[in-house]
């Protein structure tokens, strides 16, 4: 996406995000439906993160859960988009849920003592800087969001009929093929024959599609459809460069 053609997308979505003052300042069953929203936008992330950090799933399945329950009963209602993004307020909630569970990990380990072998590692709760938090809350957040990019290209793809999903898919899959090579796997897929040419046409489209569908992602998740504040956070991810690089001829 050229630099020109992300400030005209990002001025179409101007007024599309109403879902945060719904689900943050309105009431009733609307209130309720804009909160389930959220919960949906960040539930993949959010245990995402937290299966990264505690590495059991069992635990990470029931800290998200415990997120979703505390989004969707309001306690997230304090938040004020005057002081930060919406996403940096959920990291700090997620990093307290994660400290809650180590420090009752650890009172559970401090009363029921076990026995070592002499050559055994005395147990130890990790517990990990605040820097370290922030950048894998970030990484994660970046998977979700590419995670839902992906999946929305290919919804295009069933709806539209064009193979975009299919065509970039097989150049990520494989950044080192030719363009003739993937072209004949592409169109053995689809039953019909696709030139070199054909696909690195489809591609230069799938690429672009991709970058307004991961553009429109980034918006989704902001209190705010401000493209100003869409550009910053695009910078803030490293993902500006990859939206304006990604209609890039192919080989």
């Amino acid at each position: 996406m050229e630099p020109n053609d992300l400030i005209d997308h990002l001025s179409r979505i101007r007024t599309r995000l109403t879902v945060w003052l719904a689900a943050h300042q309105g009431e009733g069953e609307a209130a309720i439906a804009a909160r389930q929203q959220l919960v949906l936008r960040y539930y993949g992330a959010v245990y995402r993160y937290l299966l990264g950090m505690l590495h059991d799933p069992a635990v990470a399945e029931d800290l998200t859960q415990e997120f979703a329950v505390r989004l969707l009963r309001g306690d997230f209602k304090r938040f004020d988009p005057q002081r930060g993004r919406f996403r940096d307020y959920v990291k700090i909630a997620v990093r307290h849920l994660v400290m809650d569970y180590w420090k009752k990990k650890k009172k559970s380990q401090e009363r029921k003592p076990q026995a070592l072998e002499p050559d055994q590692a005395e147990p130890a709760v990790e517990n990990p800087p605040a820097a370290d938090f922030d950048q894998a809350f970030l990484e994660k957040w970046k998977e979700e969001l590419f995670a839902r990019t992906w999946e929305a290209l290919e919804t295009i793809q069933a709806e539209s009929g064009q193979p975009y999903y299919l065509v970039l898919r097989s150049k990520t899959d494989q950044p080192e093929a030719r363009s003739a090579q993937l072209a004949a796997q592409v169109g053995a897929q689809l039953g019909k024959p696709l030139t070199g040419e054909g696909w690195r046409q489809l591609l230069h489209r799938a690429r672009r599609r991709f970058a307004e569908l991961l553009v429109d992602e980034v918006a989704r998740s902001l209190e705010t459809a401000e493209p100003e504040q869409i550009a910053e956070e695009l910078i803030d991810l490293g993902l500006m460069s990859y939206c304006r690089a990604a209609v890039s001829e192919a080989d």
